[in-house]
């Protein structure tokens, strides 16, 4: 009548063969059986399947057996003879932690599978390059130094690394040192003491605290102040650091995974970078490579991003033609992946049909011709036309959103605003 499937079987020993051959969620268990005792039975069972919840009954109940029961890792413990009134709900119970169980652990999967190595995209020997020797440094303690344009996918590399790492199970803290002040880089860094400042009413921590025994990624390294410099340095070096306004040090056991897209070396030289700074943080350095410099890897990138907008808009959009790929590999893609991201994504809205034709791509790369081919001009009229149609369709996929518009259409905010003004929109 409750509604679950029941499996049955006479000894530990059968039990165990049928844990192997059937999804079962929990054990109802007797403490005493033919082979041994369904104490220990709790031990072997959640050693080998976490997940599974195991209810113990006993004709005579003790404490000890109860205390080492649950120890044992037992849901509960009951003396036989109660009646469903107990019973019952002391199954629901256990389902539904085994219903939760199950769906962080799948959870879990699904994020080490997004941050693995096995889901950075590409086949170019560059970036295979790249990816291996993430790989041979992830599973050590070494800093970090991602180098490359922006938008080539560092904090992709710096993701991947930590979660093929030791401190995989710890936090992982990005922060964009050019996207702070001097004084609020040092607070979020490292947090500050109550009183510290006017409105620090109580202590509170920052990253490097938050991230203990995990990593911190360091995005803009080379924006940062050379005074921030020296208490990076500190880290790096004891593994303490001065909130703001405390005289005590605060011990962290961190890694650093830091990137750059400026030249560290010529920044030393103009006076703007540490020198001891660098060779602590370029314990380990890996360079990737702009998209222009792989363009192997542009297909694999624009079908990946493809699916996942596709997806998102819910549309149904089966290839990409090969003209609109060839348009691709002609672009420079100066925002490197970030830019094809964005490329994608516009074409999904504008695309009329189930496949991209460069009739979806933006303007500029629509015009972009093998050598010896001419030039399709546009009037002004038309490129007009064009344009209006282009800024609605992306206003309507962003349900008005003029931001998120915005920065589909790679424009200013104050331009998308005027546009719309001019095109009545």
């Amino acid at each position: 009548m409750e509604g679950f499937e029941v499996l049955q079987a006479g000894d530990i020993k059968a039990g165990l063969k049928k844990l192997e051959t059937a999804l079962i969620d929990v054990v109802l268990c007797d403490v005493k059986l033919p082979d041994g005792s369904g104490i220990d039975a709790t031990r072997i069972i959640k050693e080998k399947y976490p997940n599974i919840e195991i209810i113990l009954l006993t004709a005579y109940g003790n404490i000890p057996d109860g205390v080492q029961a649950m120890k044992n890792g037992a849901f509960d413990y009951i003396t036989k003879g109660d009646d469903n009134n107990k019973i019952i709900p002391l199954l629901y119970k256990a389902v539904e932690k085994v219903t939760l169980a199950n769906r962080v652990t799948l959870l879990e999967k699904q994020l080490e599978h997004k941050y693995s190595f096995e889901s950075i995209v590409g086949k170019s020997k560059a970036i295979l390059s790249s990816i291996e020797s993430a790989r041979k440094v992830s599973t050590s303690e070494a800093t970090v130094l991602l180098t490359g344009e922006t938008g080539t996918g560092k904090e992709v590399f710096a993701q991947a690394i930590h979660h093929s790492s030791l401190r995989s199970k710890h936090n992982f803290i990005a922060v964009n040192c050019s996207a702070f002040s001097k004084e609020l880089l040092e607070n979020e860094l490292f947090g500050h003491k109550a009183g510290a400042f006017t409105g620090a009413t109580k202590d509170t921590k920052g990253i490097f605290e938050e991230a203990n025994n995990g990593t911190v990624f360091l995005d803009e390294l080379g924006e940062m102040p050379l005074d921030l410099q020296v208490k990076l340095l500190r880290v790096l070096e004891t593994g303490e650091y001065l909130k703001v306004g405390d005289s005590k040090p605060t011990k962290v056991n961190v890694r650093i995974i830091a990137a750059t897209n400026r030249d560290l070396k010529k920044e030393i030289e103009s006076g703007n970078f540490r020198e001891d700074l660098f060779y602590r943080i370029a314990v380990f350095e890996i360079n990737l490579l702009p998209l222009r410099e792989r363009l192997a890897d542009i297909e694999d990138l624009s079908y990946f991003f493809l699916k996942k907008f596709e997806e998102s808009a819910n549309r149904k959009i089966s290839s990409i033609s090969n003209e609109y790929l060839e348009l691709l590999m002609q672009h420079q893609w100066k925002g490197n992946i970030r830019e094809l991201r964005n490329v994608i994504e516009r074409s999904v809205i504008l695309c009329e049909g189930t496949i991209l034709t460069p009739e979806s791509l933006p303007y500029e790369i629509q015009q972009l011709s093998k050598p010896g081919t001419k030039e399709k001009m546009l009037s002004a009229f038309e490129l007009a036309s064009a344009e209006k149609v282009h800024i609605q369709k992306v206003l309507n996929y962003t349900n008005g959103n003029k931001t998120k518009t915005a920065e589909l259409l790679g424009i200013a905010l104050t331009t998308l605003y005027r546009k719309m003004s001019e095109y009545n929109l």
